[in-house]
């Protein structure tokens, strides 16, 4: 231990606590020049976790660029970023800002600019028919006779 008025001899005078924030200032995060892509895609909230955008990535339903892309790449503000979506439709995005920790959803959105082109009417007859075809859900369990009529259906007979 150093004695009051000698210098610590392994910082050059400065206590410990300068040292690690520099000049006593907060620690400013530098700019950031890229940011993996599966990171990015979870903090933009365009997939719901990471593991999930790593999945897109190695399925190869993400493509910066035109080329497809596996989750450890560097993304790079400017970037043109195509996700496959469900029901074979394509989502563009372009990066606007870079970011490495989850920030609020309205944040979040100003990180990239959705250029994605509006459905046609082909498109939105299509996906409207998809939704009248599945089956509904039903409000309540069924009771004992209507579990005894789906057994029968399905050929599970008592």
């Amino acid at each position: 231990m150093a004695a009051a008025g000698v210098p610590y001899p392994y910082n050059d005078g400065m206590s410990r606590r300068s040292e690690k924030s520099g000049s006593g200032h907060p620690a400013e995060t530098p700019a950031l020049t890229g940011v993996r892509i599966d990171v990015w895609l979870d903090v933009t909230c365009l997939f719901k976790t990471r593991s999930e955008a790593q999945r897109a990535c190695n399925a190869g339903k993400v493509e910066v660029n035109d080329q497809r892309v596996k989750p450890h790449r560097e993304l790079r503000g400017g970037e043109t970023l195509t996700l496959s979506r469900p029901l074979g439709r394509k989502q563009k995005v372009v990066v606007k800002g870079l970011a490495e920790n989850h920030l609020p959803k309205a944040e979040a959105r100003a990180l990239y600019e959705d250029v994605t082109p509006p459905p046609t009417p082909e498109e939105q007859a299509f996906l409207q028919l998809l939704r009248q075809a599945r089956a509904p859900i039903p409000t309540t369990t069924p009771d004992k006779r209507q579990r005894r009529e789906l057994r029968r259906l399905k050929g599970h007979e008592d």
